[in-house]
């Protein structure tokens, strides 16, 4: 996850008291922002009612960052409901553990779970996270179909000129999408001096140069390219500016024409940008829930919508299955896909954000949270491991019975 540009805290406590009806004209989401304006502007250090009123609102108020609008679409696609499913564990226990703001659970094309907490609904739009990576990686297989990118094993370099003489020349645009680069990065989180907490306020040392890019230039290699994986949210944000490089368009507007509108997305979207107006491709898509279900129902589908493949034929199974070995038993790491040796596969962001997949069981499972424990909380994060595992237990027992 990238740290978003940093708060004018003052003219934001300005807004907050500048009249009665300006007040009364914002939604409950800005207003509980105002009420809770971070101290601490990094937000990887806001503290758990900070981020509560912040990550229902992060497009909502302009002084915090930039964004572009993804439009929703004019047909969207049906989410009918099922019966509930009647083995799962104690749901309110564990949106509760999990501090969840929403949890959905889709089964062969119907929704039968549809829960909410932290005081969010159905209309309202969850900032992504690092769920946005797989995103990008879709849009990656949208451009390698439509002729934009030519080739997996192309080097960064022909797309983003100006990585040429950096360790990021040697680089191939598969290996940037499984982070088996190479290259140095640290993305810890809780470090305020790691690579992930410090690159957004680099200043470009050229007029014209990217900041990213002026930032990951300067990295040294550590191995070679393709023989370790290392996760970078650093080098899925160079993804989005090759992708907009090779396509000639937003990331914004080419997730509204591949994806958004195809698979049905029935609320507008939004997707903050950097500090040089690039969308952060490695995070902060700001969305309802039920279109990250639907987006997650749309690769389901095999990334087909109205009868036409976004992707080229076998390109979303090679994403979604291990393409990298991460150093934990039964998972892997595909193309900005977390994978499971079962063929099932997930979108995480930090914080709690999710989109589980599993092929097997025509299962998806979208969740929004605001981890108490902070960014990775590893029993929080075994939690909802836990909680997939019983959904597919009581999805089999289901099988089993004959419903």
């Amino acid at each position: 996850m990238k740290p978003l540009p940093k708060i004018a805290l003052g003219t934001l406590l300005a807004l907050a008291v500048a009249g009665t009806v300006g007040w009364f004209s914002l939604d409950k989401e800005t207003r509980g922002l105002l009420k809770t304006v971070p101290t601490n502007r990094d937000l990887l250090f806001w503290n758990v009612p900070q981020r509560d009123a912040a990550f229902r609102a992060l497009d909502r108020i302009s002084l915090l960052a930039k964004w572009r609008v993804v439009e929703a679409s004019s047909t969207p696609r049906p989410l009918p409901a099922g019966a509930p499913i009647k083995t799962l564990p104690d749901i309110d226990a564990y949106m509760a553990d999990q501090r969840s703001s929403a949890l959905l659970i889709v089964h062969d094309g119907k929704l039968r779970l549809e829960r909410y907490g932290l005081d969010f609904g159905a209309d309202g739009r969850w900032t992504s996270f690092s769920v946005a990576k797989s995103f990008t990686s879709t849009l990656v297989g949208a451009a390698i179909a439509d002729g934009h990118i030519r080739s997996m094993d192309d080097k960064v370099s022909t797309y983003i000129p100006q990585m040429k003489g950096s360790a990021y020349d040697d680089v191939s645009v598969r290996q940037l999408l499984t982070m088996t680069s190479g290259v140095r990065w640290n993305e810890n989180y809780s470090d305020p001096n790691s690579d992930v907490a410090q690159f957004n306020n680099h200043k470009p040392d050229e007029p014209g140069v990217d900041a990213l890019v002026s930032y990951l230039r300067k990295l040294p290699r550590e191995a070679p390219a393709g023989e370790r994986w290392l996760y970078s949210t650093g080098e899925t944000n160079l993804v989005g500016i090759l992708l907009s490089h090779a396509t000639g368009k937003p990331l914004s507007q080419y997730l509204e024409e591949k994806i958004w509108k195809p698979a049905g997305m029935e609320q507008q979207a939004t997707w903050i940008l950097n500090k040089t107006g690039q969308e952060i491709s490695g995070c902060c898509i700001q969305a309802a829930t039920r279109d990250y279900a639907r987006f997650g129902m749309f690769i389901l589908d095999g990334a087909v919508a109205g009868g036409q493949r976004t992707v080229p034929d076998g390109w979303l199974q090679q994403a979604t299955s291990k393409r990298a070995d991460i150093g934990q038993p039964g998972r892997g790491y595909g193309y900005q896909w977390w994978t499971y040796d079962d063929g099932s596969f997930a979108a995480r962001g930090i914080f709690g954000q999710g989109i589980f997949i599993d092929p097997a069981r025509k299962l998806v499972i979208a969740s929004n949270a605001n981890w108490a424990g902070g960014a990775s909380d590893p029993k929080t994060s075994q939690a909802r491991e836990v909680f997939y595992k019983a959904v597919q237990k009581a999805l089999d027992d289901e099988a089993r019975q004959g419903k």
